[in-house]
């Protein structure tokens, strides 16, 4: 759902672009007679305006394209004035020039020799609309500098310089403000700033791959350095093949799409198309350049940007902040049902999560730090209830603001601002929760009221005034699950590790909803299909059993009701419906049936109509994008798949081994192909042997040694890294053939 302008204190209009500034011819110095002179200088000024318009017009060819920068601004704060916008270029942002400097320039900033912030500007909604492929934000990112000179007023200059981009992932853009504001400050004129412009949206990103949605969630969701590697190639011009590297390609999809054969496991191929590609050390980022005074910057562009992911902000950084005093003094919340899922003593993180997602004002307090730190929790915050899959966070943070603006910041519903005034902490009516980074405590508002008795928590015989014994019984299991990131953490899996966690957690948390909905209501406005088209029933997430379920929902029942209505649920329901047409298979929902393959103990009827089902139906490029989607890594792969390598009928394990064949010789589904085990190895061999001496597929089903039973992916045991152990099974397979 698109915010309206009441929703967005900062707004701007852009009054278009101009051309960039040229670059002046020096003066003639030669000791000629003051008519040569007059005539030289008149010849060179004519040439000098030639060349600048010239200049100009190669600029602007260069610059066609959309530009990376939109805007550079240059503030200053004056002992006499304040803060004061001193430049804008190319030029002017209309709007408050104040407001602008004072975001630029932070409370307490000359304390500092550095700093950074990030805000984001509005621009009119008309605007937006004439521009339908562009993002909705512009990103700024600022750096603020104080030079101590004891010549001028207080000893001090503060200057602050900002880049204005469409891009989210800013960060890419600190090394080129740092060396522009350093040269600002020796001369500080617009042709400084012209030439900032020109330098940083003549950067190349012509090569970037173009990903699809499938694409984007798949590359996002691993961590292979090669996954789709060779979407790099695809986007460099034709060259002739370099010596010694061969390459076999399949045309699918109409010829849009390429598949291409298993390239050496572990390889990394050098890339020396028309000498502008090197070698690719992670598919993950677009290795560029910006060159700036002769400075040759290398620049890394995230080729899969995940929703509601700014900058460079730490997820570890903000859950252990939170965490650390938690573990070593747990303090109990007052109780309320939308934020305290677990009792009083609800972990703060979840406390957090359960605020951002039922849409409460949230505000981050770091008194005398940094405003960049204080404005990379808000950023972490935005992405931890987003998880990359909700949206509607980021429109309506505030990364850092002052108490300026105050009445414009409690305008605007569920606002996610960061401050640095300690003012803040005691003004209880101004946030429903203060996450104050200093002491890494998290607290309630005391006027905070209770929600209202709904249809849902009715059903579940629930009330707004559940007391502790209610929490006791109806666990969400949302301490657990902080124990694992934890140890996560604590393990050293790094960030991906962090967030890919976090974005199975709020995927589950968005399938529960579509389940509590239609318990409660009949339907759900989160699922989009026809079951009765279906070539095989089910839809939705997947219990072991019906008690697990109704235990999941009554305990997730005031949280699901608190996001319900919100911004981010309404953005993800016109979502759902664009990604159901997206969808290349409609006709069976991949992401039950593999969960079932993953959870339930299926009879070996059950599992033989799935495995035919993927056989039959994912079959080209898209639909098999479509299937790796719902096998992360993070979720033991491919797993559920190759475990039918050992069902006890032939004719299932053939079909497995066919659409294994299909996977590996996939763009993105070899990586997942390699990820099997030794023993799926062998077994998939061996059954592709079979398959082709017996020309095809066996007509009659034969059961295995081990065929009494039943058929489960989960009933293998794994080790402490995740990776699945075999050892009861290991006659299922060969007693099979």
């Amino acid at each position: 759902m698109e915010a309206t302008d009441d929703d967005t204190p900062y707004d701007l209009e852009s009054n278009g672009r101009g051309s960039e500034s040229g670059i002046s011819m020096p003066a003639s110095t030669s000791e000629e007679s003051s008519a040569q002179r007059t005539s030289y200088q008149s010849q060179q000024s004519q040439l000098s305006q030639q060349s600048q318009s010239q200049q100009s017009q190669t600029s602007n060819m260069e610059l066609q394209q959309p530009l990376h920068v939109d805007y550079i601004l240059v503030a200053e704060f004056s002992i006499d004035k304040g803060p004061t916008m001193e430049h804008q270029y190319p030029t002017p942002i209309s709007g408050d020039e104040h407001m602008l400097a004072e975001l630029m320039l932070p409370d307490q900033t000359h304390r500092r020799n550095q700093d950074w912030t990030i805000f984001f500007l509005h621009k009119e909604e008309e605007e937006s609309e004439d521009d339908p492929g562009q993002q909705p934000l512009i990103y700024v990112l600022n750096l603020v500098n104080t030079k101590r000179d004891s010549r001028i007023k207080r000893g001090a200059k503060v200057k602050a310089m900002a880049i204005c981009t469409r891009h989210s992932f800013l960060h890419i853009y600190k090394p080129i403000l740092l060396l522009a504001l350093e040269e600002y400050f020796k001369h500080p004129t617009l042709e400084t700033l012209a030439e900032i412009f020109v330098a940083v949206n003549r950067m190349d990103m012509s090569c970037v791959p173009r990903l699809s949605v499938f694409e984007r969630q798949i590359l996002a969701t691993s961590e292979n350095k090669e996954m789709f590697i060779e979407k790099f190639e695809e986007m460099m011009p034709p060259a002739p093949d370099a010596a010694g590297e061969q390459q076999t390609a399949i045309a699918t999809d109409g010829g849009a799409r390429t598949t291409y054969f298993e390239i050496g496991p572990g390889s990394q191929r050098n890339k020396l198309i028309n000498g502008k590609l090197g070698k690719i050390r992670d598919s993950h980022e677009y290795e560029t350049s910006v060159t700036y005074k002769g400075v040759k910057i290398p620049i890394k562009v995230p080729v899969a940007v995940m929703p509601e992911t700014v900058g460079d902000f730490s997820l570890i950084q903000l859950i252990t902040t939170f965490s650390t005093p938690h573990a070593q003094n747990p303090q109990p919340f007052p109780l309320h049902p939308h934020l305290t899922t677990n009792g009083p003593y609800t972990h703060p993180v979840i406390v957090l999560v359960n605020a951002l997602l039922t849409q409460k004002r949230i505000v981050f307090l770091g008194h005398g730090r940094p405003s960049g730190e204080v404005a990379n929790h808000v950023l972490a915050a935005c992405y931890l209830a987003s998880g990359g899959v909700l949206k509607g966070f980021t429109r309506h943070a505030f990364p850092y603001t002052d108490i300026s603006k105050i009445e414009e910041l409690l305008y605007v519903t569920g606002f996610i601002a960061g401050v640095i005034n300690p003012m803040f902490a005691n003004q209880t009516d101004w946030w429903d929760v203060l996450c104050d980074i200093d002491s890494g405590r998290i607290k309630i508002s005391p006027k905070l009221k209770p929600p209202p008795l709904t249809d849902g928590l009715s059903f579940f015989n629930l009330n707004p005034n559940m007391g502790v014994a209610d929490y006791v019984k109806h666990d969400t299991m949302d301490n657990a699950f902080m124990d694992d990131i934890q140890h996560c953490i604590s393990s050293r899996f790094g960030e991906w590790a962090v967030r890919a966690r976090w974005r199975d957690w709020v995927l589950r948390f968005t399938r529960m909803a579509t389940a509590f909905e239609e318990a409660v209501y009949g339907a759900s406005a989160l699922w989009i299909g026809h079951e009765e088209n279906h070539v095989i029933k089910g839809h939705g997430y997947v219990w072991a059993d019906e008690a697990l379920k109704t235990r999941d929902l009554t305990a997730n029942a005031a949280r699901i009701e608190g996001w319900r209505g919100t911004r981010s649920y309404l953005t993800l329901v016109q979502e759902s419906a664009q990604l159901y047409q997206a969808k290349p298979i409609k006709i069976v929902d991949l992401h039950h049936q593999v969960d079932r393959l993953r959870v339930l103990r299926l009879s070996h009827e059950d599992s033989e109509k799935i495995y035919m089902v993927l056989k039959h139906y994912v079959d080209d490029y898209e639909e098999i994008n479509q299937l790796l989607c719902v096998i992360p890594e993070t979720q033991n792969g491919i797993f559920p798949i190759a475990f039918g390598l050992f069902h006890p009928n032939q004719k299932v394990r053939f079909a497995v081994v066919e659409l294994l064949e299909k996977i590996s010789t996939h763009m993105a589904g070899r990586h997942f192909f390699n990820n099997m085990n030794r023993f799926q190895r062998l077994a998939y061999i061996r059954l592709k042997q079979e398959r082709e001496n017996s020309g095809g597929f066996s007509p009659v089903a034969t059961e295995g040694a081990n065929g009494a039973g039943n058929f489960s992916a989960t009933t293998t045991p794994t080790t402490a890294t995740g990776v699945p152990r075999f050892t009861a099974y290991g006659t299922v397979g060969r007693g099979g053939s």
